[in-house]
């Protein structure tokens, strides 16, 4: 390494393959801190270096690109002084639930528990009543059975973002309190006239020229590319959701068979997909030579280090940034993995494939999902559409008729 500290104990190329950094993050060193240290006629590296070097190049709002820069920085900072690099890893914020009503909370969501919701369910509930408690402490209010209309209808009226899956929580939250007969009155009653507007929503479908446009405007040449652009195709030829994108596993590809075998992450119901030829090539392209060396069980990995399995949220944002750099016209269009479902759907129907075929296709629980996309399937509607017969020129100038004169 060209940082004559770092180099005594061991070389850039040595240190990036120990620690599996890809060559994007062992490029952020060579072109950022090596690039300001002989601007600034600096030698040798230390913490210090590091740290003036995050102050001067880094601004106060961090882009993602700038957080790369600083975690490089940081790495050399913790070798040279451990000579070992930590792989960090991102826990969910833990949230508090103080006093009476933090106890009465815990127990409606082990509840919850119990009716076996999932993780992510339970996380959701203790978040937003977390926020309520809160808001009752800033109010004095320690015990549930002072809670009055009033400070349900503060609380509601201040919330920004979320509001709806709030309102719901909270107002599971209220019943299960007066069931418990935790407070006299069943202060749910206050969020019954709670309306959102809800708006008829018609799927974002692409024409099949367009998806061709999108998956072959996808760089494949590096790791990241060759990873995108197997996650891109598993939504456009197979219709999967990003969250069992992000959840596919080793054990769900049976290469002799030739199938994709998965318990779907929204439904839990099992599906059997055919593992496309193109499909199954380009997976196996992204695990020779673009996936980095892991433990995990999970096929797609993150593309920084640690390397973590990838969840549907970054599943999605790889697939809405491919469809923005395609070329392809969005037009108030959603651009995301479930655009390119629905795309993949309403070809189906285009050509004539039966609905209770294409949910069996989707892993639609039942086949009344399934005909949501119908909506979108004109020459289909087009073709259901009953001729309007010719009206005899007699018919305007009939005695007794509204157009007689």
């Amino acid at each position: 390494m060209a940082l004559e500290a770092i180099r005594e104990r061991e070389s850039l190329s040595a240190l990036g393959s120990r620690y599996e950094l890809t060559q994007e993050q062992i490029s952020k060193w060579k072109h950022g801190i090596q690039e300001y240290m002989s601007e600034n006629g600096r030698i040798y590296y230390d913490r210090e270096v590091g740290e003036s070097f995050i102050r001067d190049r880094v601004s106060p709002c961090v882009s993602p690109g700038e957080r790369d820069l600083m975690r490089s920085v940081r790495v050399l900072s913790e070798y040279l002084e451990t000579g070992s690099v930590s792989k960090k890893s991102v826990h969910r914020r833990t949230v508090s639930l103080p006093g009476e009503a933090g106890v009465c909370a815990l127990s409606f969501i082990d509840g919850l528990k119990r009716e076996r919701r999932s993780k992510t369910t339970l996380y959701g509930h203790r978040l937003y009543l977390h926020y309520f408690i809160a808001h009752l402490n800033r109010l004095g209010i320690e015990s549930v059975t002072d809670i009055r209309d009033a400070h349900i209808l503060q609380f509601v009226s201040s919330l920004t973002n979320n509001s709806v899956c709030i309102v719901s929580s909270l107002r599971l939250f209220l019943r299960y309190l007066y069931s418990e007969k935790k407070t006299p009155t069943d202060l749910s009653y206050v969020l019954s006239g709670y309306k959102f507007e809800k708006r008829e929503k018609l799927p974002s479908v692409y024409r099949k020229e367009e998806v061709v446009q999108i998956e072959a405007s996808v760089e494949r040449a590096g790791s990241v590319g060759k990873r995108d652009y197997a996650v891109l195709l598993l939504a456009t030829r197979l219709g999967l959701r990003a969250s069992d994108i992000g959840e596919l596993k080793f054990s769900n590809l049976d290469w002799d068979r030739n199938i994709i075998c998965l318990q779907q992450f929204k439904t839990g119901k099992e599906i059997e997909l055919p593992l496309l030829v193109e499909v199954g090539e380009v997976v196996i392209s992204y695990l020779k030579y673009g996936r980095q060396k892991s433990d995990a069980p999970n096929v797609f990995l993150s593309a920084r280090a640690p390397y973590r399995p990838m969840t549907g949220r970054a599943v999605s944002t790889a697939v809405r940034q491919i469809i923005e750099k395609s070329g392809v016209h969005i037009d108030k269009r959603r651009h995301g993995p479930h655009s390119m479902r629905h795309s993949l759907a309403a070809r189906f129907l285009e050509e004539g494939i039966s609905l209770p075929v294409i949910s069996e296709s989707l892993g639609h629980a039942d086949s009344s999902s399934t005909e949501f996309y119908l909506k979108v399937n004109t020459a289909g509607l087009r073709k259901c559409a009953l001729d309007v017969p010719v009206v005899q020129k007699g018919f305007y100038s009939q005695k007794g008729g509204a157009f007689y004169e």
